[in-house]
């Protein structure tokens, strides 16, 4: 209880949609940036506490801020939305430990779409907020040849559709050349009025940061590479710890 006052003196600021094992979970966190991220989030996205803590858990917050400059990160923890265009949905790598696939070393990229399938509630709240689920194994048709999406979502916020395509080996230039296709399939003949250009997301577990910044080159920006995990990773939990290895702040 004495926690809970000194962190939160201003009543004014308490959130009624949160309850009292809500607070206990958040009062576990010491740096008051990430604290503030994580009430945010649960407030905005309605999170269970055991959906709190598994965000925490799976380090959230360190995924989100690799990728962004201190301002952003500081703006991100004073306000109850992170998504407002397509570079928002983007984090370092999304976490898959809700499959409990057993450790070992080959699956299929089939067995990985039906076990994301199988857990879709889960891996809509790993998305993040505004993902709805469109279908898996989307059939397209380009002069008599069929290709198939392994995913497609509607992003009820950004107003586009979100093509995902699995890898369970490196990302080949390919692969990336191929869901620029899929991309320009969909603003073409999916889109209707009102709907922003698709996003592309190639999910693989190994990314060869310099082959996709030259695959990538000159291509649409709203096309994304990047990595999963199946486990749960060691997040650092300290103050300092968070500010280093997001990498946040610049000399």
């Amino acid at each position: 209880m004495s926690q809970f006052y000194l962190a939160n003196r201003n009543g004014a600021t308490l959130s009624h949609h949160l309850s009292w094992s809500h607070y206990v979970e958040l009062l576990k966190i010491d740096n008051t940036t990430e604290r503030a991220f994580y009430m945010n989030q649960a407030v905005n996205a309605n999170w269970s506490v055991r959906e709190l803590k598994r965000q925490k858990e799976t380090g959230l917050f360190l995924r989100l801020a690799a990728s962004k400059d201190k301002e952003e990160v500081i703006a991100l923890s004073q306000q109850n939305t992170l998504v407002a265009k397509p570079e928002d949905i983007n984090r370092d790598s999304y976490v898959f430990e809700f499959l409990n696939l057993p450790e070992r070393n080959h699956y299929s990229e089939k067995d990985l779409e039906i076990a994301l399938c199988e857990h879709l509630e889960h891996f809509l709240l790993e998305l993040g907020k505004g993902f709805t689920f469109v279908g898996r194994q989307y059939r397209i048709t380009l002069n008599n040849s069929h290709y198939k999406v392994d995913l497609v979502f509607y992003h009820r916020i950004l107003r586009c559709f979100v093509l995902i395509d699995l890898k369970i080996n490196d990302v080949k230039h390919q692969d990336i050349s191929q869901m620029n296709v899929y991309m320009g399939y969909f603003s073409a003949e999916e889109n209707i009025e009102g709907d922003n250009p698709p996003i592309g997301i190639i999910l693989n577990k190994d990314k060869d940061e310099l082959l996709v910044k030259y695959a990538t080159y000159g291509m649409d920006k709203n096309l994304f590479v990047q990595k999963y995990q199946l486990y749960l990773p060691n997040t650092p939990r300290s103050g300092s710890d968070i500010i280093r290895a997001a990498r946040v702040i610049k000399k």
